[in-house]
């Protein structure tokens, strides 16, 4: 992304604070306006103290107490000036984060699947954090330095115009330094910001997956390949660091020049009688007070350069494309009958490489499908489209006849129940966690769920039952547990159609057996898929799909399969 549109986009959320942003300027006038002018106060009592006898005693401590009384006001505006700026930056951080993680929910699972989920949460937080800082110190410093040097430079030209000539002339010095080393540090820090992503993504999936490092003692090959991420980022870092860390000595070191031209020249001028001593005595302190902006405005390019790469990362996020919204006209499924066709549907996850193409299928309602084939056949992705986690490129799947593309999403996928071979639970007591699939279901209606689902024993052998609070993923709770968990969601929300991914596939033998029961009872009357390895567990099943790259090579009953000796023959066998 360039910096032009990273720009454009920071503009407009920082334009929601309008006032704030006046009120800051104003502030910021007033400070500089009062600090520019204290050298013009200062300069008239070394005039006033020029000449034996001569001191004005009622005039020096009458300028004296406007002096105090003007910084007292500079550091008041200055404080009030650092809330307002505070409060812009972080209002508008805040508004970036929402706006963030809000676009994260309506982004195709296509996108998530292709980034880790560290980068992902690298952008939504530490690329924001960077992009405050740089924000900070762009109100802070920016634009009183701006000021200052404009506000200097008017009053040099009012005391002695040759001398400011000088000054203006030998400006673009610092500048022209100051735009060589920015150029040098937006892609280091933009570097920076994505092998800081690789980082964060690699420790949270190595602390993630802790039990399978240490079960494959991999320990010293996982430290190998994190000190190569982190010394590539210390060098970035170093590199990034050392050349923004040359902006302010460079301009210092030319500022000092320009410093000692100028008094070199002004004590020339009083010499020879075109200056004041009062007058020299402004000019030096407006022209130190002139070069030391441009050292801040060097710093708070460098800090803006870090927050733009990081912001364009935020902003590229952000300006993906969306999944496909409802239509305006969508339709709100209430209660499906489960009669599911599928007509055409071809989908592929890279263009160039077409996975399912022209399939067909009629699946009439309350009817078990069983899903088998080798993996990578299939299986998961016709699940995703009959979700619409994934669109068909062409085709359409009709339920209950109506296009799944006219009905809304939320009410589309309230009438599935699903359980994956990958649990997830969230932080939250036991009974929470159940009642996910039906937010308004009774305590009774909670056990009952878990009793069919087996689950009850565990859970009241558990510290406080159902009200124990597990942690994030389930805490503590085995992977059997877990999915217990998840199925006792389905036997609550009693949705009129199932899809059952491995469901049981983390269960004991025993367990499973009493639970293939339940769902026997469960799926009657429902449209239900079933997606298992053990083919045993699918003999029931009205209509079994064998899948092989994409395409339904064979379709019937367990016998019918079995009789025609093909693939699912093969399959069943190598497995006895």
């Amino acid at each position: 992304m360039r910096n032009k549109d990273t720009l454009r986009m920071l503009a407009k959320y920082l334009s929601r604070y309008r006032l704030l942003i006046a009120i800051s300027f104003l502030l910021a006038i007033a400070a500089t306006v009062m600090t520019i002018y204290l050298p013009i106060m200062i300069g008239s009592i070394v005039d006033l103290l020029v000449g034996a006898n001569k001191v004005d005693i009622p005039q020096v401590v009458s300028r004296l107490t406007v002096i105090v009384v003007m910084l007292i006001s500079t550091s008041l505006c200055q404080y009030l000036m650092s809330l307002v700026n505070n409060r812009i930056v972080y209002n508008t951080v805040r508004d970036l984060r929402v706006d963030a993680f809000s676009r994260m929910q309506i982004l195709p699972l296509k996108y998530l699947d292709s980034f880790k989920t560290g980068e992902i949460v690298n952008k939504v937080i530490n690329d924001i954090d960077q992009c405050a800082d740089g924000l900070l110190m762009g109100f802070t410093q920016l634009f009183t330095g701006i000021l200052t040097i404009l506000g200097t430079l008017y009053f040099m030209v009012r005391i002695n115009y040759r001398i400011a000539l000088i000054v203006l002339l030998l400006t673009p010095l610092p500048l022209l330094i100051t735009r060589f080393i920015s150029r040098n540090t937006y892609n280091l820090f933009r570097s920076q910001s994505q092998l800081r992503a690789s980082q964060t993504s690699f420790i949270e999936e190595m602390i993630g997956n802790q039990k399978i490092v240490q079960a494959f003692s991999r320990q010293k090959n996982t430290l190998k390949e994190f000190d190569e991420i982190n010394e590539k980022l210390t060098e970035t870092s170093l590199k990034a660091t050392f050349f923004s860390s040359l902006t302010n000595p460079s301009t210092r070191f030319v500022n000092a020049i320009i410093y000692a031209v100028l008094a070199l020249t002004g004590a020339f001028s009083v010499i020879g009688g075109l200056l004041t001593v009062g007058s020299f005595t402004s000019f030096l302190s407006y022209a130190s007070q002139y070069t030391k902006p441009f050292n801040e405005i060097s710093s708070v390019i460098t800090e803006l350069q870090n927050a733009l790469a990081c912001a364009s990362r935020v902003f590229e996020l952000m300006n993906e494309t969306p999944e496909i919204p409802d239509k305006a006209d969508a339709e709100v499924m209430t209660h499906a009958d489960g009669n599911i066709a599928i007509e055409n549907v071809d989908f592929s996850y890279n263009p160039a490489k077409p996975f399912i193409t022209g399939m067909n299928l009629s699946i009439p309602a309350a009817h078990r499908v069983a899903l088998v084939g080798p993996t990578g056949c299939g299986k998961t992705t016709l699940i995703n489209l009959l979700m619409r986690f994934y669109e068909v490129d062409n085709g359409c799947i009709r339920v209950d006849e109506r296009d799944i593309t006219d009905i809304t999403r939320e009410s589309l996928r309230r009438n599935y129940g699903m359980v994956l071979q990958e649990t997830w639970l969230k932080e939250g007591t036991i009974a929470d966690n159940i009642r996910i699939g039906k937010p308004d279901a009774t305590m009774d209606e909670i056990i009952e769920a878990a009793k069919k689902a087996h689950a009850h024993s565990f859970i009241m052998r558990m510290p406080e039952g159902y009200d124990t609070y597990i942690g994030e993923d389930g805490g503590s709770l085995s992977q059997g547990q877990k999915q217990l968990l998840c199925i006792s969601r389905i036997f609550v929300a009693l949705p009129p159609m199932l899809i059952l991914d491995e469901a049981t596939s983390s269960i004991d033998t025993r367990t499973e057996l009493k639970i293939q029961d339940s769902f026997a009872r469960l799926m009657k009357g429902r449209t239900s898929f079933i997606v298992a390895h053990r083919l045993s567990t699918i003999k029931e099943a009205d209509l079994i799909l064998v899948m092989k790259d994409g395409k339904i090579i064979e379709q019937g009953t367990h016998d019918e399969l079995l009789k025609n000796h093909g693939f699912y023959h093969d399959l069943y066998n190598s497995q006895f």
